[in-house]
């Protein structure tokens, strides 16, 4: 469950983080050049510490919610060993039990 809430919470700051960076500019343009008016409530330079800002922000949110995934993936999955083994054994073979007459 917790494992699932991660996972979405990290696809969700994957496509916040593409957005990001596809509206920055290379050259350190990017949204902010499209403002050309001299009256707006946020600058030019204000804009793009914003950007750079919230860019670094995501990279950390999903670098550390892709290291806590790891703890609880371990946690979820160790449960379900013996039901993994039952179906590899109805699915597969065992060598064990083979035919002797």
């Amino acid at each position: 469950m917790v494992y699932t809430v991660i996972t979405i919470i990290i696809v969700l700051a994957s496509i916040l983080l593409i957005g990001i960076v596809l509206i920055q500019n290379s050259k350190g343009g990017g949204l902010a050049s499209s403002f050309q008016a001299q009256n707006q409530i946020m600058g030019v330079r204000k804009t793009t510490d914003f950007i750079e800002k919230a860019t670094w922000v995501l990279i950390i949110v999903v670098v550390f919610l892709s290291i806590v995934s790891v703890k609880f993936s371990h946690n979820e999955n160790t449960g379900d060993e013996s039901q993994v083994k039952e179906q590899v054994e109805d699915i597969l073979p065992s060598s064990t039990t083979t035919n002797q007459e």
